[in-house]
């Protein structure tokens, strides 16, 4: 039996079908009612997430690591853009470090935290001499390996031998969990920091692949999901609330652009930037890791009239969560498969059928999503008696029967190392 994490309870409607997959620490139970109820539910398109330490800056279902480029412009573009400032040239912040300690770090609680209320208490793994934003919102941001725990502080500092600050918060960087609704965080939205910086290791990897954070003049008294929290007091509605998603526009031309400036551009189109606190008007948050001036300075060629708001809300799954739809939809992926070996991308669909005229190896899956639930469907040919072989990356794989013409099925759950067998199979199914 399986170990997947975090999941409590997944229910999966088919058209025609219903499977219940109930999971606990104990591991997991696939109850299916008919074979027609096969056609699962892929989560998401699986791809890799940014990682930091070892450890997976959430999810690859996150709200942070999902694309937007494809989403409608929200219908109140003008008033938000207009409100968040025209003309102004897009400035990379460059002042928000973070720590990365191990999973020893001795832990140690704070000596006062000014709003406990919607505070987490702690302990925090606080290391001797940790890196701080220099600015007066003093963020201590403390990334934990091993357990991959996040711990933000707002206005962090130093009382003698102990800590205080004005808000925390922690993340658990392998679950979806928000911030209880209407909470504060370190940030003004209630959401998490690290996940939006920009990195110049990233950008010297070629590859950036999750929302940026950023900040505007003024927001309105409200936010939009995945935010928590809202900080004003106005309720103009032409104001953009927390957690507005805004992206570069599909039509500009990065095409002039060095290279590395293409990066960041290429990332604002696909993930965009959310509006995670009131500040200067379209900063993008960064990491203060040797950003060439050169580049900063090329970037300030792209201006807040270039990008436009996006209407997000057919992301929304659970409103308490952060991950990220729109579901796709179900789908079956039928494979012939004649020759020894084969690969099979997860992000295809939810339902393989493999129809086998030879002995076939599976060598290799891709683009799990961890938590993506998949069923594979073995049939002989008329001949029968061909053998099929699992990779490493499966554990519980099911026997294949051997009978001419006749199928063999296994559900399966992923996790971040390989998939699971989540029920037992239906060995030569009529």
């Amino acid at each position: 039996m399986c170990n997947p994490p975090i999941w409590s309870r997944i229910r999966v409607r088919a058209a025609k079908a219903r499977w219940k997959l109930q999971i606990s620490a104990r591991g997991a139970i696939v109850t299916p009612l008919s074979l027609a109820a096969l056609t699962l539910l892929a989560l998401s398109a699986g791809q890799a997430q940014p990682t930091i330490g070892g450890c997976e800056i959430f999810p690859a279902n996150n709200v942070w690591n999902r694309p937007v480029d494809e989403l409608p412009v929200h219908p109140r573009n003008s008033d938000y853009m207009r409100a968040a400032g025209r003309g102004r040239p897009l400035h990379v912040d460059a002042s928000v470090p973070f720590n990365v300690v191990g999973p020893d770090q001795p832990m140690q609680q704070l000596s006062k935290i000014e709003a406990p209320a919607e505070s987490d208490s702690g302990p925090f793994p606080i290391p001797a001499r940790p890196v701080i934003e220099p600015a007066v919102d003093g963020h201590l941001l403390i990334l934990q390996t091993g357990v991959c725990r996040l711990f933000e502080m707002y206005q962090a500092k130093r009382q003698g031998a102990s800590w205080a600050a004005s808000s925390t918060a922690i993340f658990d960087l392998r679950s979806n969990t928000l911030r209880p609704d209407g909470w504060t965080s370190a940030d003004a939205a209630g959401l998490p920091i690290l996940p939006g910086l920009l990195r110049y290791q990233e950008v010297k990897s070629g590859r950036i692949q999750h929302a940026v954070r950023m900040t505007v003049p003024s927001t309105q008294r409200a936010y939009v999901w995945p935010a928590r929290h809202f900080a004003s007091s106005s309720t103009d509605p032409s104001l953009p609330p927390m957690g507005l998603r805004l992206r570069l526009r599909p039509s500009f031309d990065i095409g002039p652009f060095s290279q590395e400036a293409q990066v960041i551009l290429a990332a604002l189109k696909r993930y965009g930037a959310i509006i995670a606190d009131n500040g200067s008007s379209f900063f993008f948050t960064a990491a203060p890791d040797g950003w060439p001036k050169s580049l900063l300075n090329e970037l300030k060629g792209v201006k807040s009239d270039d990008f436009e708001a996006v209407d997000t809300s057919s992301m929304t799954i659970n409103r308490d969560s952060a991950q990220a739809g729109p579901l796709p939809s179900l789908s079956e992926v039928s494979i012939a498969r004649s020759s020894p070996n084969l690969t099979v991308d997860l992000s295809k669909g939810s339902v393989f059928t493999v129809m086998l005229a030879s002995d076939v190896k599976l060598e290799a899956l891709r683009n799990p999503t961890p938590g993506q639930i998949v069923a594979f469907r073995i049939c002989q040919d008329s001949r029968g008696g061909h053998r099929f072989a699992w990779p490493a990356a499966v554990r519980g794989g099911m026997a294949i029967g051997s009978a001419a013409g006749k199928c063999s099925v296994q559900t399966f759950v992923t996790t971040g190392d390989g998939i699971y067998a989540a029920s037992p199979g239906l060995i030569d199914e009529h």
